[in-house]
């Protein structure tokens, strides 16, 4: 006589709908942390267009050039007397970068004026911003 085991053996499934769902959760919760974590300290301005590799910078000091010739340094108006003295304290380490985020109708001459005052507090690198096309 036959006997016959009273549950019969199913195999085992692996439900991926579910995993694909937390994968999204995931990857939604990791773009918002990211983006939350950048630290953007310029103004809005027109950028020009370029195309830029990203940069990799630690904590950026950023010089902004308004269309009427305002400068700030990361939000903080300041004139382009005082520019060096300002900047020299921000400045830290060798290597020290600074993100020049120029409107595109800013006049060229204030802009080199304050790099040039710029390098003067030591920055030794100029990113430039643009706005990628």
């Amino acid at each position: 006589m036959k006997l016959r085991k009273s549950r019969a053996s199913r195999r085992g499934r692996i439900e991926i709908i579910p995993m694909i769902d937390v994968m999204f959760f995931l990857l939604v919760t990791f773009m918002l942390a990211s983006l939350s974590m950048q630290r953007l300290n310029s103004l809005p301005v027109n950028l020009p267009q370029g195309n830029a590799a990203p940069m990799q910078a630690r904590q950026p000091v950023t010089l902004t050039v308004t269309r009427d010739s305002r400068i700030f340094l990361n939000k903080t108006p300041v004139t382009l007397r005082d520019l060096a003295g300002i900047l020299r304290p921000m400045m830290k380490g060798a290597g020290a970068s600074v993100i020049v985020s120029a409107d595109s109708r800013a006049p060229q001459g204030i802009v080199v004026q304050s790099m040039l005052h710029a390098r003067e507090a030591g920055a030794e690198h100029f990113l430039i911003a643009v706005q990628a096309e």
